[in-house]
């Protein structure tokens, strides 16, 4: 059956605003982001199933980890972790303007994305509360609202204002960590006094994740919100703060690829593949460099926290950009394989199969339900993944041949429109 969707009808009242119809689609904005969410549920199955000290530090998994947990998050860290993230932020970033564009550019198209933000704004944070405290969601939205101030400007603009921003805001934390790492290797040139603060710290990272396992085990989907609501919420908040280290610059990022045609047919990569491959080789050898170093030295706290939330954050600069554009190029290319059919379609729903991934993880880890939390290696957590990606790829190819669009999709426009469209393709 074809997966095409069908134009939309035309609308009640005339003039009144449509959304954009599979026809207008750029597909290879489509295959890149059913990449990306993929990628998304890799790097984020730690973070399900275990506290938050196991999603980058290694000695916190089951029995202090094993040489299996470390070879896993030398992998994650060269090739997962903060890469799809990037990467589905820069494809948020490129999606907003192609939504202002598909309106002429003009300020309706603007009101509406500004509309549409505020709807992401408030299901970020029902998915923050009733799934998963790792929501990009909210944070999309309110960068996608700093980053409307500079949807004029061109793409050179866009990728050094973003290219600067984002190697400001990776500095910020490896500048935070220096002093603790100093501490650890037995400097105390400049340090005395903090010894005892960053202990504490730590120690704190410890409570919390010996609290947050005891909770998230229970048997109680209730006590799950009542800690997220009683202990969780400044965390959301301060989604506000770290979005301008990470999330705002990546968005502008994508923006400038977006300007300067790379996702359309690929037309603007063949000007500088050479710099793009070279950009990938060189953010890979940063980050496995590090890893080999981090996991040599055995993993100390803070040297591990430096290089997870801050040289990696640091080397995934050049590694997207050169990523980025090289996909863009391949998933311009016309593709018969079911492989990108399907991940096309998983990409066409990646705002239903990033909140639907998190119900799953939810029923597979919390102790009212599968009870896995705290139980697996890394490992062990793959096949969760592969799981994961198998549901994700067949639930969006049997959804898309009956409907216009994914159901969350669809209430989404449904919402920023304030009009109900129809879903349902004719039958044939």
């Amino acid at each position: 059956m074809n997966h095409q969707a069908e134009p939309l009808p035309p609308a009640d009242a005339a003039g009144s605003p449509q959304p954009v119809a599979g026809g207008e689609r750029l597909h290879s904005l489509d295959l890149v982001r059913g990449i990306a969410v993929l990628g998304i549920l890799l790097a984020n199955v730690v973070a399900f199933g275990h506290p938050d000290l196991a999603y980058f530090w290694p000695p916190a998994l089951p029995g202090g980890g094993n040489e299996g947990d470390e070879l896993v998050w030398l992998a994650q860290f060269v090739l997962v972790d903060g890469k799809f993230r990037g990467a589905f932020t820069m494809l948020f970033g490129a999606g907003m303007l192609l939504f202002i564009d598909g309106k002429g550019g003009a300020r309706e198209g603007v009101s509406l994305q500004m509309r549409r933000l505020g709807w992401l704004a408030l299901f970020g944070v029902a998915h923050f509360i009733l799934l998963f405290r790792g929501d990009i969601l909210f944070s999309y939205a309110l960068a996608g609202l700093v980053a409307l101030f500079f949807i004029r400007l061109d793409a050179m603009r866009l990728l050094a204002i973003g290219t600067i921003w984002a190697v400001a805001g990776a500095l910020a934390p490896i500048l935070n960590f220096l002093t603790p790492v100093l501490i650890e290797a037995g400097s105390s040139a400049g340090v005395d006094g903090a010894s005892t603060y960053y202990a504490e710290y730590w120690a704190t990272l410890e409570t919390d994740s010996r609290m947050q396992e005891v909770v998230y085990s229970g048997d109680s989907y209730g006590g799950v919100l009542h800690f997220v609501l009683g202990n969780e919420m400044t965390l959301l908040a301060s989604y506000a703060v770290y979005i301008f280290f990470e999330t705002i610059p990546k968005v502008l990022l994508g923006m400038g690829l977006y300007r300067a045609g790379v996702f359309a047919l690929g037309e603007g990569v063949p000007h500088w593949r050479g710099l793009a491959v070279i950009g990938v080789v060189a953010g890979l050898a940063l980050h496995l460099v590090t890893g080999l170093y981090v996991m040599g030295e055995g993993f100390p706290p803070y040297l591990t926290q430096m290089a997870f939330f801050g040289l990696s954050g640091l080397f995934a600069i050049p590694l997207l950009l050169g990523a980025m554009p090289l996909l863009a190029q391949w998933a311009a290319r016309p593709h018969v394989g079911w492989l990108a059919e399907r991940l096309s379609l998983a990409g066409r729903m990646a705002f239903t199969n990033y909140i639907g991934t998190s119900l799953i993880m939810v029923l597979v880890f919390q102790g009212w339900a599968g009870g896995l939390y705290g139980q697996l290696h890394r490992v062990e957590l793959l096949p969760v993944v592969l799981l994961g990606w198998a549901l994700m790829i067949a639930f969006s190819r049997f959804w898309l041949a009956h409907f216009r669009y994914g159901p969350l999709e669809w209430l989404w426009r449904c919402l920023t429109y304030w009009r109900l469209f129809p879903n349902r393709l004719p039958r044939d």
